[in-house]
């Protein structure tokens, strides 16, 4: 694996004209451009908030008018979860002519595509910056620490999880429409639009809530809302739980993918 990081590292040149050149063609021909990366979240953020905040007033468990800032940092973070998700699962499969015919490390491809999602996420910064200051949340030491530490340990599960999928996805192609399915799951399994805290107060078993944190996710998104938002800062063990099933994604994503890398190469 180490040899592997070195030889992405070195060829990170390759890999920003890969993101450079994705975001391009994404946006292509396209009047609106970039902000079809703040449109979509917004969008998103407005029906969720209208659907658990107005209808089922789940805004009840804040103060003030802070519920829309925890619906948006909640949503930025699924943004770029769900579209890396999906895109890095065909990474191999769309490129096949151009990772057949250049001699570079093939883990860039992937990766590629959870970088440019990455990008579309900076993008969003301002906007929570922004909705910080109008619903009563915070840009404060807690947003300097943790901000960056939600980050790296999302783009650390990505990376596993875009590895992973992508060589699976070469060999069995149902792994595209089985993640599709996945997405309407995943959305729920974390505290993206509703509080931990209904989680933890719920009448459901205790293991049920223990495999529910287990979820690498859960503490990403409540650090996300931490650093945004006036919530109570994830306790000790969830950061370490979720720190360490981001790492066990990354290890079993590069282990997989170059287990299968020369059935990849053979079936491209």
């Amino acid at each position: 694996m180490t040899t592997s990081v070195a030889g992405v590292w070195s060829h990170r040149t390759v890999l920003r004209v890969l993101v450079q050149r994705d975001l391009a063609v994404k946006y292509q021909q396209s009047v609106l451009g970039y902000l079809w990366s703040l449109i979509e979240p917004l969008s998103m953020g407005l029906i969720y908030w209208f659907i658990f905040g107005v209808v089922y007033n789940t805004r009840g468990s804040f103060d003030g008018a802070s519920y829309p800032l925890f619906i948006l940092s909640g949503i930025f973070v699924w943004q770029w979860f769900s579209s890396a998700l999906s895109e890095s699962t065909s990474a191999l499969t769309a490129q096949a002519r151009l990772i057949t015919t250049i001699k570079v490390p093939r883990e860039i491809f992937p990766i590629g595509r959870v970088t440019g999602r990455f990008a579309e996420y900076l993008a969003g910064l301002p906007v929570l910056v922004a909705a910080a200051i109008l619903f009563h949340g915070h840009v404060t030491w807690r947003t300097a620490v943790g901000l960056p530490l939600a980050v790296l340990m999302q783009f650390v599960l990505l990376i596993g999880v875009s590895l992973l999928l992508s060589s699976l996805n070469v060999m069995l192609r149902d792994v595209e429409r089985f993640i599709r399915l996945a997405q309407r799951i995943l959305i729920y399994a974390a505290p993206i639009i509703y509080p931990l805290q209904k989680v933890q107060d719920a009448d459901i078993p205790h293991w049920v809530k223990v495999v529910y944190q287990m979820n690498p996710l859960v503490g990403i998104v409540q650090l996300q809302h931490a650093a945004w938002f006036p919530t109570e800062w994830p306790s000790t063990k969830l950061l370490l739980t979720s720190a360490a099933g981001c790492l066990i994604i990354l290890f079993a994503g590069w282990w997989t993918f170059h287990r299968l890398e020369p059935s990849v190469l053979k079936e491209l």
